[in-house]
């Protein structure tokens, strides 16, 4: 398949403000730098101790693993499909060009889950050590501004809190969604910034703990399972890798960021493959780091890696550097998570699927302005009421939608389009793919068991997209601009 100017493209892009296109101004560096930004942060600040406190003990490690394969998979396919369509909207986009209109709509609706509900997730773990920090420095922030006023897993268990709004986080995503008007040359400097910051805590953390481990905190390695699914044993291990999934989900929003992308046809497969595989080597270290000098019992805190080194006189020095790093670190992924789900929401209004103020193109900063500012307004709505634990998990749900439709998507084309131009192209394509398929389904399936309320908001979050896509979508979408032809 040859790069070449779409008409359909081309006539969605006049209909944008002044007819401006966004800003191939992303080089491979930039590109593997969102992806670290976009992984590093909630998954090893904060979800770890609850993983390994609640469902796997010190066999979180095998979950880290466990979900860093099924990402290598998925991965691996979303290289594939990145070379030949470089354009933004990712899975959406795939999707589109692969399995028709309805798919597309699915698969994007889900995403608004991954991108959209995941900025609320990570901000509302970002409050904690936000305030951690704030107490470091002898500072205080009342609980009632600075909590979820709505808890609970069921539907039917939701309950208030007493706070009355998580104020930190919404203040975080508003400041960050203001950054990303401005544009996405700048974006990409301040998120380089973040990743080198919250990477440099990680490696100190690395270094200086991994000493102290102590091999007494490290058994049972496998906790006996204590009479439910997904509570210790091998269910645990798997529950856990559902959760700490939505750990891994940044590298995604490399692929999101193809239309940006200088040469994207090269350039976002290596990002891509760079930044998981960066990422999973240090998620692996960390996490052993945490779990071997503090009992993972103690670990469902807000901030479990500050307060695990805090338990050695060795190591409290690194507190504060830990609590600095995740207050970036975390902001930065909650910062890619807006700019991927502001790109998805672009796509999808350039397709059509949305009214096409969501496509609209600033004259002056080449970025999607109105998108950006509607994304964020609504991912601080959630971070003000919901907690992390409660989002996290519909996230996982809709990133691992989303990996198994690009998973099924490369197997489709190898069948129906056999001899399209792959620059990146998949060695042992039909085992990689319908392994990823494979284990990306074990994990849903685990976190349906583990935590049933998350099947209950899944469905009612379908029925809301069905009837949107039925009532509007359907209507005024238009076929996919991308058509993927085998090469004479």
């Amino acid at each position: 398949m040859e790069e070449r100017t779409n008409p359909a493209l081309a006539a969605a892009t006049a209909m944008n403000a002044g007819g401006h296109e966004l800003q191939r101004a992303l080089g491979p560096v930039s590109l593997t730098m969102i992806g670290i930004g976009g992984i590093i942060g909630s998954g090893i600040f904060v979800i770890t101790g609850h993983a390994a406190a609640e469902h796997a003990g010190p066999a979180v490690l095998l979950s880290f693993v466990l979900a860093g394969v099924a990402c290598f998979f998925a991965g691996l396919c979303y290289a594939e499909f990145a070379s030949m369509i470089p354009e933004s909207g990712s899975s959406y986009t795939y999707s589109y060009a692969t399995m028709g209109r309805f798919m597309a709509w699915f698969i994007g609706w889900n995403m608004v889950l991954e991108y959209g509900i995941s900025a609320s997730a990570v901000a509302a773990g970002w409050s904690g050590y936000f305030v951690s920090l704030l107490n470091d420095f002898g500072l205080t922030f009342t609980p009632a501004l600075s909590s979820a006023p709505i808890a609970g897993d069921k539907l039917n268990e939701l309950h208030a809190t007493g706070a009355i709004i998580n104020l930190p986080a919404v203040l975080l995503i508003l400041g960050l969604s203001l950054f990303l008007y401005l544009g996405v040359k700048e974006s990409a400097r301040f998120n380089s910034t973040m990743v080198l910051i919250k990477t440099g805590v990680v490696l100190l953390v690395i270094v200086f703990v991994l000493p102290f481990i102590h091999r007494a905190n490290l058994t049972p390695f496998i906790p006996p399972n204590a009479g439910a699914w997904g509570k210790f044993g091998y269910s645990g291990v798997l529950a856990a890798s559902g959760n700490i999934f939505f750990a891994y989900l940044g590298f995604e929003a490399v692929s999101v960021a193809a239309q940006e992308a200088r040469t994207p046809r090269r350039d976002v497969p290596l990002g891509i493959l760079a930044s998981l595989g960066i990422c999973t080597g240090l998620y692996i270290l960390m996490t052993l780091a945490l779990i071997g000098v503090s009992d993972w019992r103690t670990l469902d805190v807000p901030n479990p890696v500050s307060f695990a080194v805090s338990k050695v006189a060795a190591t409290k020095w690194l507190a504060l550097p830990i609590d600095i790093g995740a207050v970036v670190g975390l902001a930065s992924v909650v910062f890619v998570s807006l700019y991927g789900q502001s790109r998805i929401s672009y796509a999808m209004g350039r397709d059509g699927f949305l009214p096409r103020v969501f496509a609209e193109v600033h004259s002056r900063y080449r970025t999607p302005h109105i998108n950006t500012l509607i994304t964020g307004a609504v991912a601080a709505a959630f971070a003000a009421i919901f907690p992390l634990d409660l989002l996290a998990e519909v996230v996982s749900v809709g990133t691992l939608l989303a990996f198994i439709a690009v998973c099924i998507g490369i197997m489709v084309l190898r069948i129906t389009v056999p001899k399209a131009r792959r620059p990146f192209r998949i060695r042992w394509v039909w085992f990689v793919a319908p392994a990823g398929t494979i284990t990306c389904t074990l994990m849903m399936v685990s976190l349906f068991f583990s935590s049933p309320g998350t099947a209950s908001r899944l469905i009612i979050w379908t029925l809301i997209g069905v009837a949107i896509y039925f009532g509007y979508g359907v209507r005024h979408a238009a076929p996919s601009k991308w058509k993927v032809s085998n090469e004479s």
